[in-house]
């Protein structure tokens, strides 16, 4: 018998102790018969990010994601959902695809990640080949998320790095200075503008600014979770949240 609740499927869901942006917006999406099963990755919260301690703070995350998906695979999820972006875009498009198959063969399930599903929506919505990016990272990650891009065949363009001094920093970031860092971002040099970083409240914002736009702008959570439903058939469209989920 399938589940009562996720009778379509049951997502195991990954993400930070710190973060408490994933979690929301992945419920705001989930459409019926599907659950999302949390398992959070132990996190300490540094209080004092720099540039030099990103990269050992992500370290320190990665070194505990496989003790999060062994608890999340108790409850024997049909899929899993990494709500971690900056572990998937080390090493360009060959590290993604590592971090990847070494989750498909602990666990022998399938897996979305964030750089595989931004890649996979920009591809789905099309045209698109010169971009901005938006994170709250430093510099140190940012050289990384644009070498994953650029090996998947696209052009950064520019980069704005929020330099946010703690995890939990990064989900106060506000509205506003999203606003401001996209328009700073955009041009007539640039087809869509994509946003990383799990933490960061961008869904909702993502999805006005394509109106008044008139390009895609990608938040990685919308992509995230999009790839998930639709590598399992789930076809359900949703508004609110950009065209991706509208109309592909």
């Amino acid at each position: 018998m399938p589940d009562a609740l996720g009778w379509r499927c049951k997502f195991g869901d990954m993400a930070p102790s710190t973060n408490t942006i994933v979690q929301p917006d992945f419920d705001d999406m989930r459409p019926l018969g599907v659950t999302n099963h949390y398992s959070r990755i132990f996190t300490p919260n540094v209080k004092a990010l720099s540039n030099d301690s990103f990269r050992a703070g992500i370290d320190t995350i990665g070194s505990n994601v496989m003790d999060a998906i062994r608890s999340v695979m108790t409850c024997e999820p049909d899929y899993l959902v990494m709500g971690i972006s900056a572990l998937s875009f080390f090493g360009g498009a060959k590290g993604a695809e590592a971090f990847s198959k070494r989750i498909v063969e602990e666990t022998g399930l399938k897996v979305t990640t964030g750089s595989q599903a931004t890649s996979a929506a920009i591809e789905a919505i099309g045209g698109i080949r010169q971009i901005a990016v938006l994170t709250p990272y430093w510099p140190v990650m940012n050289a990384e998320v644009k070498r994953y891009f650029e090996d998947v065949g696209l052009t950064v363009v520019r980069d704005t790095a929020l330099q946010c001094k703690s995890w939990t920093g990064i989900a106060e970031v506000s509205t506003a200075e999203c606003r401001e860092a996209i328009r700073a971002l955009d041009g007539d040099d640039v087809d869509a503008i994509i946003q990383v970083g799990t933490n960061l409240s961008m869904v909702r914002l993502a999805a006005a600014a394509e109106l008044w736009l008139g390009k895609p702008v990608i938040a990685i959570n919308t992509a995230t979770y999009w790839h998930a439903l639709r590598a399992n058939g789930i076809r359900d469209q949703k508004a609110g949240f950009g065209r991706l989920l509208e109309a592909f």
